[in-house]
């Protein structure tokens, strides 16, 4: 595999020289500009996608099948996409996982990241493929599916990659230890290994498909572990792409395909329970909701390693700004973005009832409501806008959430609608709600309400907004927090309660920049200081766990 492992060096020590810097660095283009990736790409991403409608998914290298399955539908048609996948029972994934565990692990280091950065160039060909197949999965809109599942989620792969296999060759293969003891020396030979823990399990979500999979998926397999991803069931085919992908170039390498499988749930049997408490699967990561979280968080009394990402209480600071325009109209994209199901998404607003200071002068909390929602409703409604901002709705409990909380007896400053779709009238849509609450009504905006949901919270000033953001943080689990403020002493304050609860902030963001996003090789996505998630992609402890140091040594010969 030399040539391989020569051919993407230059890359692999680029992302990890990123790694240290935290500056910008993007390895693969976020722009699906056809000057990057050919002027016919989307037209070809989009006819892949459109043959593998009402198909069987046959890329896949992992051995004759037991049957074929699927249960996936297209928020933006609510039609079956009618593609099956191979279904294997969890013991037979289990065991080709440990067949395969012997030659993968041997590999060097090196080796190992080559092949799979080789195999994120292979997936780069078909970001556009996977675009499409994500939209019509989790109903992101078109820009966002290419730049999430593809470019972006490519260089969160290729973080964990690096951080990997920079931990992997931190410490001297081999060296002679030699120890004066006066008249004489003890040499010894030592030589240390990397040894991975075995078979890992990544459990997928519905609406980040690969973006949510890749850091486990890809952090596992560069430490040496073979891996089995388990996608949900609604979401599969963007994620099965890149497992093709993956599984292609071993092949090519003469490795075992079952190194990296995809094991999907039967229509009538789900698997992931099955998978998770199988004594062999040693990792385990997950994405999803904090109840189906915490009995994976419970598996570590079993010995099992587990890195989750669950729910969270997203809080906006409200404080003081310059330009109170601009921050309601950061703030407006940042809850339409797709719909608010995200898990970064903004919740809850905390505005001091005195109101919140602009350029010097008090803006009503009143009119700081209206701001807000005025500009929620001015995105809502733009039809050129809106469907690329908004998109659809994965899942119809969602919507069902939306109208739920219609009847709870709230004060309504915005009430949900329907986005207007012209390329696709019968998608799943629904518009940002905005609901008042007191601050003693904490109960009832302690919760996630995933979907496109705002609550403005009148507290009594900005130091009850800080106390209340942070206690939810550290009792409920947060991802992130916006804040806004001119006030040097209040920032340091924000930044002391919001770190103390695990809490990364972002302080008055008014342009292109908004607190959903996460870069890759920059920021670290989750603390896994909070409930919200035990773990943080991509930091040492999210690699340096996947494998154990171990030690030989002997007298030198002679």
């Amino acid at each position: 595999m030399t040539d391989t492992t020569q051919k993407h060096q230059a890359t692999l020590d680029q992302a990890v020289q990123a790694l240290h810097g935290r500056t910008f660095f993007a390895h693969y283009p976020e722009n699906p500009s056809p000057d990057v990736y050919g002027a016919d790409a989307d037209a070809q991403g989009r006819a892949a996608y459109d043959a593998r409608r009402n198909q069987p998914f046959a890329e896949l290298q992992q051995g004759a099948p037991e049957a074929w399955a699927g249960q996936e539908d297209s928020p933006y048609e609510q039609q079956p996409l009618g593609i099956t996948y191979p279904f294997y029972a969890p013991e037979t994934l289990v065991r080709n996982a440990q067949e395969a565990f012997g030659p993968w692990r041997k590999l060097k280091p090196a080796d190992r990241a080559a092949i799979l950065i080789e195999a994120l160039e292979g997936m780069k060909t078909r970001f556009f493929e996977i675009a499409h197949a994500t939209m019509h999965t989790t109903g992101q809109a078109y820009m966002m599916s290419f730049q999430a599942s593809g470019p972006h989620a490519a260089d969160r792969a290729l973080e964990a990659v690096a951080a990997g296999y920079e931990e992997q060759t931190r410490f001297p293969e081999t060296t002679q230890w030699d120890k004066p003891m006066g008249k004489y020396t003890i040499s010894l030979n030592k030589s240390w290994r990397a040894v991975p823990k075995g078979v890992a399990l990544v459990i997928g979500c519905a609406t980040f498909p690969t973006w949510n999979t890749v850091p486990g998926m890809f952090a596992s397999l560069v430490t040496g572990n073979p891996v089995i991803i388990k996608p949900h069931p609604k979401a599969v085919l963007p994620i099965a792409i890149v497992v093709a992908e993956v599984q292609k170039v071993l092949v090519a390498h003469g490795l075992p395909a079952t190194i990296c499988q995809l094991g999907v749930d039967a229509n009538d049997r789900l698997i992931t329970k099955e998978l998770a408490e199988n004594p062999s699967v040693k990792l385990i990561d997950y994405t999803g909701g904090t109840e189906f979280g915490n009995y994976i968080e419970s598996l570590q009394s079993q010995g099992k390693v587990v890195f989750t990402e669950k729910t969270g209480v997203n809080s906006v600071i409200l404080d003081s700004c310059d330009d109170l325009d601009k921050v309601v109209q950061n703030l407006a994209f940042s809850v339409s973005l797709y719909s608010g199901q995200m898990c970064t998404a903004p919740q809850n607003f905390f505005i001091p009832e005195q109101g919140v200071k602009v350029a010097g002068t008090l803006v009503p909390y009143e009119e700081v409501v209206q701001k807000l929602a005025g500009a929620v409703q001015g995105l809502a409604t733009n039809p050129k806008a809106a469907p690329h901002v908004l998109g659809a709705i994965q899942n119809p409990a969602t919507q069902q959430r939306v109208a739920d909380m219609a009847g709870r007896g709230h004060r309504n400053a915005l009430a949900h609608g329907t986005v207007d779709n012209p390329q696709y009238q019968n998608a799943r849509t629904c518009s940002p709600s905005l609901y008042e609450l007191d601050a003693t009504q904490k109960e009832h905006f302690s919760q996630e309400l995933f979907g496109p949901i705002m609550l403005a919270i009148k507290t009594k000033d900005t130091h009850e907004s800080i106390r209340l953001a942070a206690e939810l943080a550290r009792e409920h689990g947060a991802i992130s927090c916006a804040a806004y403020t001119t006030d040097e002493q209040i920032k340091e304050e924000i930044k002391d309660e919001m770190s103390l609860a695990g809490t990364a902030v972002s302080f008055n963001l008014t342009g292109g920049i908004y607190v959903n996003q996460n870069a890759a090789f920059s920021d670290f996505h989750v603390t896994g200081g909070n409930p919200a998630g035990n773990a943080s992609f991509t930091n040492p402890e999210f690699v340096l766990k996947r494998f154990t140091w171990v030690g030989f040594r002997e007298p030198v010969a002679g």
